[in-house]
């Protein structure tokens, strides 16, 4: 029986050092984004690269805004905006992962919260369709289903493929939009309020 207890104690004590461990990268990787907000334009020269980091950057923040889908709008009609929206989904995924930790690392502070309860309820019935559809809307509350996955042990595996299914899908929408919408507005719009400002 003495057995039982020290495997019991070894395996608590190593679920609280990975959630330790959890927690300090969720606040390396926040304090990274905030260190280079300002640079987050710089990556956008160099193409698709820049637009999976961008996107990964601004989803690396836990509930801090960082406008990634505006420059995957624009830049859906510069380049190519299938490719634009792939590299967006991707790193939109893996910066992600920060909310996900974050729900595993904090796991006993969230279990009494209504809202958390409230996703885990989703996370518990049907997971993967709830992720894929909670990410593929722009949907400012994605870090609390993210949290919620991660602190309800949700496997990471199913998390990842789909929240990046589904922000590929939103990142390919908005790209589209740029792509249709900013060359009519700089063909069309913009010349008749030009004149009319005349």
């Amino acid at each position: 029986m003495p057995n039982a207890d020290v495997t019991e104690v070894n395996s608590k004590r190593m679920v609280r050092l990975q959630r330790v461990g959890a927690v300090l990268i969720v606040v390396a990787i926040t304090v990274v984004v905030l260190l280079l907000r300002g640079e987050i334009a710089e990556y956008e020269k160099y193409g698709y690269l820049g637009i999976f980091l961008t996107t990964l950057v601004a989803s690396a923040t836990v509930v801090l805004p960082v406008p990634g889908l505006a420059i995957v709008y624009v830049a859906g009609s510069v380049w190519n905006p299938i490719l634009v929206g792939l590299a967006a989904g991707l790193g939109d995924a893996v910066g992600e992962a920060t909310g996900y930790l974050a729900g595993f690392a904090g796991q006993g502070l969230v279990e009494d919260a209504t809202i958390y309860r409230y996703f885990e309820n989703w996370m518990r019935r049907n997971g993967f369709l709830t992720i894929f559809f909670l990410s593929a809307i722009p949907n400012p509350f994605f870090d609390l289903a993210g949290i919620a996955a991660g602190a309800s042990g949700f496997p990471p595996k199913y998390f990842f493929s789909a929240t990046w299914m589904g922000k590929t899908i939103k990142n390919v929408a908005i790209a589209l939009a740029g792509y249709y919408s900013i060359p009519l507005f700089a063909n069309s719009v913009l010349p008749g309020l030009t004149t009319l400002l005349r």
